[in-house]
């Protein structure tokens, strides 16, 4: 198939473009570069790629192509609270404009990703994709409200699918250290401290990077009469952990490190344990990642690659990267590109 990635400079697109030639496809990038040099080792190996703002995207664009995966989307929580409408504009109505426009192009297959945050505070029973919706966020609003819209567009030529991830994990060449397993296992290299600033007790789902993408893959191909307009948790049921475990675990790995639990903070708002069988029973897709192997790749890849405070706290921090490329003029404050220069 012939696919475009939008979001493919991400954390998670430059995992999964590299597989996604792996089984065959032919892959275009969409990005407009805003973590582009937010690179951990090695620099991945670019395929051809449309430099647009995904607000900006023409329907003669995406002519041609035979799916759109659509990672591209403003990060969670802070950004989203102090600018609402920018988050909305962003993942909600330049989502939703793609879809059209994709559709228009006569482009078979959409995958959206989105987020087990949709759930919010779901409590301990495990929860599936049947289960209500409460976001607490802007970021799982937009994701929300992009599923309900791209859903009135599915029909037996456009097949939307909607893959709710739970918290991704793990290397990716272009690293992002502002999710719950990387900073813990970050903090334990540079510092020595896993700190937990809540009291630990929240659950989290987890995800493997590599599992998400696969299971990308995985909906890429499989019959449309199965996945059209259809909703997947993406993860592990394993992989339900409480903060404090997912620290423990860290500690355990991570020689010389030690555990320190604040509780000066709030609980996670979008505590939850998710169900994942869904995937298995209709896809025949499992994650495969486990938590403790996630920490054991990621504290080899630290040191592997010289990991630097600085970068963690900064270039690998998706909020200060933003917030850094707006002080240098390369964003205006509605987050467009102004500046070729990075």
């Amino acid at each position: 198939m012939k696919v475009l990635v939008t979001g493919h400079q991400g954390y998670l697109g430059t995992v999964m473009v590299p597989l996604l030639h792996a089984a065959g496809h032919d892959v275009v990038g969409l990005d407009n570069g805003y973590f582009a040099d937010c690179i951990l080792g090695a620099a991945p190996t670019e395929p051809p790629c449309l430099m647009v703002d995904v607000r900006d995207v023409t329907v003669d664009q995406l002519r041609g192509f035979d799916a759109v995966i659509h990672l591209a989307a403003l990060p969670d929580d802070p950004r989203g609270a102090s600018a609402p409408d920018i988050t909305y504009d962003v993942n909600h109505h330049a989502s939703v404009r793609l879809a059209l426009l994709a559709k228009e192009a006569g482009v078979g297959r959409f995958l959206f990703a989105s987020t087990c945050a949709e759930y919010g505070a779901a409590g301990t029973d495990l929860t599936s994709e049947d289960a209500d919706l409460h976001p607490v966020t802007s970021y799982a609003i937009s994701k929300v409200r992009v599923e309900a819209d791209v859903a009135g567009l599915a029909d037996a030529d456009f097949v939307p699918v909607f893959l709710r991830n739970a918290t991704a994990f793990g290397f990716s060449p272009r690293f992002r250290s502002d999710i719950v397993l990387n900073g813990l296992v970050g903090h334990a290299v540079l510092t020595g401290v896993v700190r937990v600033r809540s009291d630990g007790a929240s659950w989290r789902s987890l995800v493997h990077v590599q599992d998400i993408a696969r299971a990308f893959e995985t909906c890429l191909t499989a019959p449309a009469e199965i996945v059209n307009c259809r909703a997947y948790n993406v993860g592990a049921e394993a992989n339900n952990v409480t903060v404090a475990e997912i620290a423990k675990t860290v500690v355990a790995t991570v020689p010389g490190s030690t555990l320190l639990i604040t509780g000066e903070a709030e609980s996670e708002r979008h505590s939850c344990r998710v169900d994942f069988s869904r995937a298995r029973a209709e896809l025949d897709f499992e994650a495969t990642w486990s938590v403790a192997d996630g920490v054991a790749e990621l504290y080899e890849a630290y040191l592997a690659n010289g990991l630097t405070r600085n970068d963690f706290d900064d270039s690998f921090t998706r909020l200060k990267r933003l917030d850094w490329l707006i002080a240098q003029g390369v964003l205006d404050d509605t987050m467009r590109r102004v500046s070729a220069t990075a």
